[in-house]
């Protein structure tokens, strides 16, 4: 959001307009932005003798308040806080600490579904989401705002990642590309909103609480949204993962045979047919064994499975927010433009529908970061005077992050184990945060040269890319339930498999999934 401001002058009352007619007399000109200053005035007596003298004067002061042009925006918290001039740190700032709640949230958040459910965990988030964006919209001063921003953005972590987790754990191999780009979809398309909430509601408090209330609608899906079935089966709850899935079979019109069934949960009461004493006992060891983000860092596979993943969502978080947080160099109306950086991302995400289940997601992350990083490395060499052709390569460079910040979702989902999934995904959100959070201040580069931004975000783009071929396919393959899964997951050859660390060879040997494995 651009603002266009001036200092307020001593003899004005606060009901001032933008333009005036005495300018020159009254503001110095600034050489650096050559326009005329916005944060400073010329220190002198603004009587009826100073103006007919025709004479400005030859030094000048801070501004201590200001008038803001309302021509395109009636109010922001920018003009209300006054974060200009030397507050305008806090600009950057306010979007940073969004991203630094979405980041803690994605830990916390993360953590407590995989402890306690996906299910309660997500309307948690929903409720507190709610509730401080109500509370954001009437913060009388600046921190209380900020604060408000902070929890929201932890929220939001709650919210959307953990119903895509839900979505992606309710479908199967055949439909995890639609519901992980179906969740997409709805981003894009609430982003785009967002732009239609604000050019009917000028004023940034009522605005902030239009965006915020339509959460009460979707408190709602108590009633209709599940616990997800593999979660269920994980914790040793077989009798409800049981229950939950005869219960979908009865509404898709489908019967689940029983023998399927017990090879679905063999670890769980109601396959093996235990006694409540074998029962406690299942439930004891399960608790014990509780599964953490260690794991994913303890074994050689796991690990570098995971540390590619967390590089892959910093550079698709980064480059995404930074190029949309670039924008303003498209010029024109900002409303427009807004509409525009968020319609680019139906065709990056309709390319994914089209080939996710064809090429492979490998394929797919690999080709959309390169081709990224091609396209914004490319605009270090436009000439200056052809704006339109950077502003172009910026834009093929954000539908194709966007393709590629979509796969990864899908791709990072089928990698992690079952039982540190959400955990997982958690981290690489962690990580995705981390890229926002530095992304404005990336932006600030280009103070000094205009194209380093994207020669940087090019750069990692590319380096991603190449990453990326590090990891395993996942298309029509099953999900990797346990840890011991999770590290024999993409290991091609039986060298492979002895190349696993000491501990984890021991797991392997002793597991029933290499006794299964032996015996067929």
């Amino acid at each position: 959001m651009l603002h266009f401001y001036r200092c307020q002058l001593p003899y004005e009352y606060d009901n001032a307009t933008y333009n005036f007619p005495e300018i020159n007399m009254t503001i110095p000109w600034d050489l650096k932005s050559k326009s005329w200053s916005s944060c400073a005035r010329l220190d002198a007596n603004f009587t009826t003798e100073y103006f007919n003298a025709g004479i400005p004067a030859n030094s000048s002061v801070n501004c201590d308040k200001w008038v803001y042009d309302t021509t395109v925006y009636k109010s922001s918290a920018v003009t209300e806080f006054s974060l200009v001039c030397d507050n305008a740190h806090f600009r950057v700032m306010a979007d940073s600490l969004f991203m630094v709640g979405a980041l803690l949230g994605s830990i916390i958040f993360g953590d407590l579904s995989d402890r306690f459910g996906r299910r309660p965990i997500f309307f948690l988030s929903l409720v507190l989401q709610v509730v401080f964006g109500l509370l954001a919209a009437i913060a009388p001063e600046y921190y209380t705002f900020m604060a408000c921003r902070l929890i929201i953005g932890s929220t939001t972590s709650g919210v959307f990642l953990v119903a895509y987790v839900i979505a992606m754990e309710m479908v199967g191999p055949s439909k995890r590309l639609y519901a992980g780009v179906v969740c997409q979809f709805f981003f894009t398309t609430g982003y785009i909103l967002t732009a239609a909430f604000a050019y009917f509601i000028k004023d940034w408090r009522i605005l902030q609480a239009a965006l915020s209330a339509p959460g009460i609608i979707f408190l709602c899906y108590w009633w209709f949204v599940p616990e997800s079935a593999r979660w269920l089966i994980t914790k040793g709850r077989g009798a409800e993962a049981k229950e939950l899935l005869l219960k979908a079979a009865k509404e898709n019109k489908v019967t689940i045979p029983e023998d399927i069934l017990d090879n679905l949960l063999p670890q769980t009461e109601v396959a093996n047919g235990d006694h409540p004493s074998q029962q406690e006992a299942r439930k004891k060891n399960t608790t014990q064994k509780q599964s953490t983000l260690l794991d994913l860092f303890y074994y050689p596979n796991l690990r570098k499975k995971t540390l590619v993943i967390l590089f892959s969502w910093f550079v698709n978080s980064g480059t995404y927010y930074g190029l949309s947080w670039n924008t303003s160099n498209l010029g024109g109306n900002d409303y427009i433009n807004f509409v525009l950086s968020g319609a680019v991302e139906y065709p990056g995400y309709s390319f994914l529908l089209l080939t996710l289940n064809r090429w492979g997601r490998k394929a797919v992350l690999c080709g959309c970061m390169i081709v990224g990083g091609v396209a914004l490395l490319l605009t270090s060499v436009v000439p200056s005077d052809m704006n339109w052709l950077i502003i172009t390569l910026a834009m093929i460079g954000k539908m194709v992050i966007t393709s590629s910040y979509g796969t990864v979702y899908v791709f990072s989902a089928e990698q992690f184990p079952t039982v540190v999934r959400n955990i997982g995904i958690g981290a690489a959100s962690t990580s995705a945060r981390i890229g926002g959070i530095l992304a404005p201040y990336t932006l600030l580069l280009g103070d000094h040269w205009r194209p380093l931004p994207l020669l940087i975000y090019g750069a990692l783009a590319l380096v991603g890319g190449l990453l990326s071929l590090l990891l395993p396919e996942t298309l029509n393959k099953k999900l990797p339930d346990t840890i011991t899964e999770g590290e024999l997951f993409g290991l091609r050859h039986q060298k492979d498999v002895e190349d696993v660390d000491g501990n984890m060879a021991e797991v392997i040997k002793n597991s029933d999934l290499n006794v299964n494995h032996e015996q067929k």
